[in-house]
């Protein structure tokens, strides 16, 4: 009878849930910008429900506040700090341009 056990069974292993991230008291709304935040990237891209552990209905409302707030200027559509950061560059030389012949 061991030859027919089924040999890619999973392992039933206890395993502890974990709290959602939104709270049955938080309004999902797009004034509430410390809610929001948690669910946006650093580059300012809406996180996936994977990575959020949100139902699909959360996902849907965080996704239209987020889009709100942006539209009404409270959050930024790109948030690219780098760009803004001075980058040191390689000296140029300084002086008049010679041709070469």
């Amino acid at each position: 009878m061991d030859k027919f056990k089924r040999p890619f069974l999973k392992s039933k292993r206890s395993f502890r849930r974990r709290l959602p991230p939104i709270g049955s008291g938080d309004r999902i709304d797009y004034r509430n910008m410390s809610l929001i935040s948690r669910f946006i990237s650093e580059q300012g891209k809406i996180l996936s429900r994977r990575v959020n552990r949100l139902t699909l209905k959360q996902q849907r409302l965080i996704t239209i506040a987020i889009k709100q707030a942006r539209i009404l200027s409270l959050l930024p559509f790109l948030n690219n700090e780098k760009q803004f950061e001075r980058i040191e560059s390689t000296p140029r030389a300084v002086g008049p341009r010679t041709r070469n012949k």
